[in-house]
């Protein structure tokens, strides 16, 4: 929302909703506070306890928590407080979970109130309830995809003081009725919040229709891919959704998306605004100007009490504008899924029968790939707000020795020289090196490339996209592939994939689930999105099975999706010095894993539903707890 927020004003109507007489309390009415009565009754007012609400919406990935879009060894973490998360063996039960009946309360509060409210106009009143609903049914899809089936309470309820709370304790639904609660809240709402694709941060038609793609096709691939984990179940069926509801759900999810592409939900496209495949898709997350692709945003705006830092955390070191930065290092097995032009994959080409092979320019190595990687991270020989970046991990001697260094950009002497040269980067990178691109890469994907986005006094005003185009179009050909639809699923990958350059298109042969996964996996990085595919479709347990990876398989079966992703790897560059060769001066890249990451996540089949804790249980025991724990 940009609006000032006054929360103060939610926390009366709240208050009031309990309060006893407080006439022995006061002798005299406040003059500085407004009633209940009078915040319903001027629209701003509302509008602004509205915006608290949307102030708390409940994001999996934040830019103002940086780490939290870069898990699940995606990328490594250069901090060194977050080092240990790399030498761990996977996750608590507790993990994700969430269970904030006070924001829901707080909603149906507004909802009983504004009902109540007899001098707004029709207008405002209707599409005030209908935004207050779309963010309820928001948050019961959150607490659906990590919990499971949860108490489903549609009115605010009060403690009478009788010493018997059973009246308060509600038992679980099932998975399946809370993902309908969500798919129905949005039916119901869309055709009464606005057409509007140029209003961003509040719920609209294309923003309803979005959810509800993407909850219909969540339920959907939980029903499908749930045989394969009948473990991960509960007899109630509060965890777990019948196979038998997999199409209904997958239709619901193709209907949705296809009414976001129709056009009838608003002027959405796929963001086209620059030539250059690669900075157009770096532009789709930082251009709030003219973006026909965002649909629904977490916005921001400096000078207006709103900022993150996510640009100060990640820009790289080399000219930064603070001294930190670097922390968000894009995994070799990540940087290596983006295919190569012609649509076929291969890894990145660093050696030959066992030989280095040796490249005139140190980003020749990723030539000829799809937009898409350079869109999303900062590679060695690129920029970064028009300053080169330094990723170089040191020179390589002709037989075979390393010259390199343990901070950034130092200088030593080299055999047979008497001037001390250059031996690493600025950017390192440095094993153990905090705020350095350990892994040979920083992320690109969210940052602000305006000056002073790096400062802390400034910082950025970068949106968070919450739901894109780009996703819809996903979410369509995965549901069409579901339902027998190949063809029709090539046509919306294409759209996606022709964006980022490949020149090869889909035909209806060529699309299985594995060219599904992959393309939402490059397309929708970093975005808060993966770590929800592998649960629904029953994968995390496969891909964070707890066991190290070796060299030997980070290069393999790229683009696959049951490929192993417990332990990021990385790739450095070095230089070649070995005056007279042919090759001295070219540059080489060698592959390894970082001595930090000791440990290989395991995702245990506990971890598909976050606990539902003792705490909790002891208030309410009609709970029942999740699986596996």
């Amino acid at each position: 929302m940009k609006k000032y927020i006054y929360t103060i004003l939610l926390a009366l109507i709240l208050a009031m909703g309990c309060s006893k007489n407080d006439e022995e309390f006061l002798d005299r009415p406040p003059s500085s506070i407004l009633t209940q009565e009078q915040i319903f009754t001027d629209p701003s007012a509302v509008l602004s306890v509205l915006g608290d609400l949307y102030n708390r919406y409940e994001d999996f990935g934040r830019l103002d928590d940086w780490a939290s879009v870069a898990d699940f060894n995606i990328a490594y973490w250069s901090e060194a407080g977050r080092y240990p998360a790399f030498q761990n063996d996977g996750w608590g039960f507790g993990s994700w979970g969430i269970w904030n009946y006070g924001y829901i309360r707080e909603i149906n509060l507004f909802l009983e109130r504004c009902e109540e409210a007899t001098q707004l106009e029709a207008s405002q009143k209707t599409r005030f309830l209908a935004e207050a609903r779309f963010l309820r049914a928001s948050y019961y899809f959150e607490m659906v995809k990590r919990m499971g089936g949860v108490p489903l309470i549609l009115e605010s309820e009060t403690y009478d003081f009788s010493g018997d709370a059973s009246y308060l304790q509600h038992p679980r639904e099932t998975e399946a009725a809370i993902y309908d609660f969500v798919i129905s809240e949005a039916e119901a709402i869309k055709d009464i919040l606005p057409t509007d694709a140029d209003s961003k941060s509040r719920a609209t038609k294309g923003a309803a229709l979005a959810m509800e793609t993407r909850a219909a096709l969540y339920a959907g691939s939980i029903a499908k891919y749930g045989a394969t984990t009948p473990q991960v179940a509960l007899p109630g069926n509060e965890v777990g959704i019948p196979a038998s509801m997999a199409e209904g759900y997958y239709t619901k999810a193709l209907t949705a998306a296809q009414a976001i592409i129709s056009g009838s939900a608003g002027a959405y496209a796929l963001y086209n605004s620059k030539p250059n495949l690669s900075e157009n898709f770096e532009a789709l997350f930082y251009d709030k100007a003219n973006n026909p692709e965002a649909i629904f945003v977490e916005d921001y705006k400096v000078g207006g009490g709103k900022t993150h830092y996510f640009t100060g955390w990640n820009q790289p070191r080399f000219g930064a504008e603070e001294e930190e930065g670097g922390r968000i290092n894009p995994s070799l097995q990540f940087v290596q899924s983006f295919e190569l032009l012609d649509g076929t994959y291969a890894p990145l080409a660093n050696e030959v029968g066992g030989d280095p092979v040796y490249y005139d320019n140190i980003g020749d190595i990723f030539q000829g790939r799809d937009a898409r990687l350079a869109g999303t991270v900062i590679l060695p020989g690129t920029t970064f707000k028009s300053k080169p970046v330094d990723i170089w991990a040191g020179i390589v001697l002709a037989d075979g020795s390393i010259v390199s260094g343990d901070s950034r950009g130092q200088e030593k002497t080299l055999p047979g020289g008497s001037e001390q040269v250059q031996v690493v980067g600025f950017d390192g990178p440095i094993d153990g090196l905090e705020f350095t691109a350990q892994s040979g890469f920083y992320i690109r994907k969210y940052q602000d490339p305006n000056t002073g986005s790096g400062r802390r006094g400034t910082q950025s005003d970068v949106w968070f996209i919450r739901y894109r185009f780009g996703e819809v179009l996903l979410n369509a050909a995965e549901a069409a592939f579901e339902l027998g639809q190949p063809d029709v699923a090539a046509g919306y990958l294409n759209q996606v994939r022709s964006r980022a350059g490949i020149t090869t298109p889909l035909t209806g042969a060529d699309v299985n689930f594995d060219k599904i996964a992959h393309e939402r996996y490059v397309e929708l990085a970093f975005e808060g999105l993966h770590f929800f595919d592998l649960k629904r479709w029953r994968l995390a347990h496969i891909v964070l099975d707890g066991n190290p990876i070796n060299p030997t398989e980070v290069t393999q079966n790229i683009g696959v999706a049951t490929k192993r992703e417990t332990q990021p790897y990385s790739i450095w560059p070095y230089k070649y010095y070995n005056p007279g060769d042919p090759n001295d001066g070219k540059y080489l890249y060698k592959i390894l894993r970082l001595s930090r990451i000791t440990g290989a996540d395991r995702f245990q089949f506990g971890n598909y539903y976050s606990e539902i804790g003792q705490d909790l249980i002891n208030n309410n025991p009609k709970l029942v707890r999740n699986p596996n724990q």
